[in-house]
């Protein structure tokens, strides 16, 4: 299976628009002026974190140059955020590009290695041939520019959460209200960026399932992740379908949160029941069995599948095809799929629904 994105979104059909969570945290929000030396030896001891997701430095070396000329010259540069985890750690929520390029000026190279193992000598570009730093590395400046530099201050907003305790999702939201550079990201990237750990990486894996694909009719992975985020759906409704409660957004969050570690009994027992259910479906079903309607129907899917990993010992094997051909013609079915899909009481109504027709329950 290719590992490439695809060039455009999976197409699902349309699920209402749900309500903004309301954000009952207790939230600390204070500047700090840190020197660029100062971020140079965080960014080196690990203390800043930037998020593993597929966006990387985008920045051009002249684009970098102008920053680094900003700060020689005094003029003002906006300030980053940082979140500030039950770790100390600093997590980026704005500011990758400006923190990177001050790294890449002192270390003396422009971006990270190339496949062949090199690096671009960091000069500055674009300045104009009468700039005093004009096609300079930081080696090549006057120690007195080089103090300047190692003395500018870039500002830092830091944002930290002061209660409840332990039980944090507020990363999510302050990340999703101030994610604004450039083309915002969608719920999953942010939620790869904030809850990081081993059950991402599963979640990752399991994406690329080939019987996974087939049911998704997508050879080519989501660019915007939002098959990921299917996946996330499917397993958090597992055994859970009956404490649901909207909006299907933070419990999500929840869910994702609760399992970063990979640790908990579901989640080994999610991911080797996956492909077994994948398999079967795909042979059973054949190629996107959940585009009832033409685009992939969200509440057919997360239903079935996880009705299918939670009892997948009961499941009607031998008989899939017809009682799903069965359930699809189900009145109760087509509405519980159709309007308010993201209802709790509608979710526990499907759930039910398919159980009866997939399980004789």
């Amino acid at each position: 299976m290719s590992n490439q994105f695809s060039e455009d979104d999976i197409e699902l059909e349309e699920e209402p628009e749900e309500d903004d969570v309301t954000i009952n945290y207790d939230i600390a929000s204070y500047p700090s002026d840190f020197t660029l030396a100062g971020l140079s030896q965080m960014w080196k001891d690990q203390d800043i974190s930037i998020p593993d997701f597929q966006r990387e430095y985008v920045w051009s070396i002249r684009q970098a140059s102008l920053l680094i000329d900003s700060f020689l010259s005094g003029l003002p540069v906006p300030p980053v955020f940082f979140y500030i985890d039950d770790e100390n750690k600093n997590l980026v929520i704005d500011g990758q590009q400006r923190i990177l390029s001050i790294v890449f000026f002192f270390d003396g190279y422009f971006g990270k290695e190339s496949v062949h193992g090199k690096r671009q000598v960091f000069r500055l570009t674009g300045l104009g041939e009468d700039s005093p730093y004009h096609k300079k590395r930081y080696e090549d400046l006057t120690e007195a520019a080089q103090r300047k530099l190692r003395q500018a201050v870039l500002r830092s907003v830091n944002i930290r959460q002061l209660s409840p305790s332990g039980d944090s999702t507020s990363a999510y939201h302050i990340f999703e209200r101030l994610n604004t550079n450039g083309t915002p990201l969608k719920p999953q990237e942010i939620r790869n960026v904030v809850f990081r750990g081993n059950f991402n990486k599963l979640l990752k894996e399991a994406n690329k399932d080939a019987n996974w694909r087939i049911i998704l009719g997508r050879p080519y992975l989501d660019k915007h992740q939002k098959d990921i985020e299917l996946l996330l759906r499917i397993f958090s409704l597992v055994g859970a379908s009956d404490e649901y409660e909207k909006p299907m957004k933070e419990f999500l969050n929840i869910s994702m949160k609760k399992h970063c570690n990979a640790e908990s009994k579901k989640v080994l027992n999610f991911f080797k029941v996956f492909p077994k259910v994948t398999e079967l479906i795909a042979t059973k079903l054949g190629e996107k069995p959940f585009h009832l309607r033409g685009p992939l129907n969200v509440s057919a899917l997360d239903s079935v599948v996880s009705v299918m990993i939670e009892d997948f010992r009961k499941v009607k094997k031998d008989r899939l095809n017809k009682n799903y051909s069965s359930l699809k013609d189900d009145d109760a079915f087509l509405e519980h799929t159709s309007y308010n899909t993201t209802d709790s009481k509608t979710v526990r109504a499907r759930f039910y629904v398919v159980r009866k027709y997939l399980l004789g329950k």
